[in-house]
């Protein structure tokens, strides 16, 4: 129960985050869901930068591990309204943009959660 309590804390900040981020001017005339992709990008390099810090040192509080990773991250990151607006563009016809979106996302989010490791070695 004391994990659900962790988890759901950090999940609190992570959403509360997310919905601040919304705010910055990030929406391009095209469509592209800019912002949405930079909240995954960064979302992605914190939560590779938290389990790389977790495995090199091992006495970190279990706690705190699941505090970052699930709560805050799970609670940050948008992998549903990321598909949601890839649909949306595809469905409107921009199957170009949707394409770049999605491949866009997929490619700088794993390398940011790279990224994030990197700086720990």
């Amino acid at each position: 129960m004391l994990n659900c309590l962790f988890v759901g804390c950090g999940g609190m900040l992570g959403a509360v985050a997310r919905y601040l981020m919304g705010f910055l001017p990030l929406k391009p005339q095209n469509g592209f869901p800019a912002g949405t992709m930079l909240i995954n990008v960064i979302g992605a390099f914190f939560i590779g930068l938290i389990a790389a810090l977790a495995g090199k040192y091992g006495t970190l509080n279990p706690h705190l591990v699941l505090f970052l990773k699930v709560g805050i991250c799970g609670g940050f990151t948008t992998f549903s309204t990321f598909s949601l607006e890839a649909l949306g563009l595809l469905q409107s016809g921009k199957c170009l943009l949707g394409a770049a979106y999605m491949v866009l996302s997929v490619v700088l989010c794993v390398a940011a959660a790279a990224g994030g490791q990197v700086l720990v070695q």
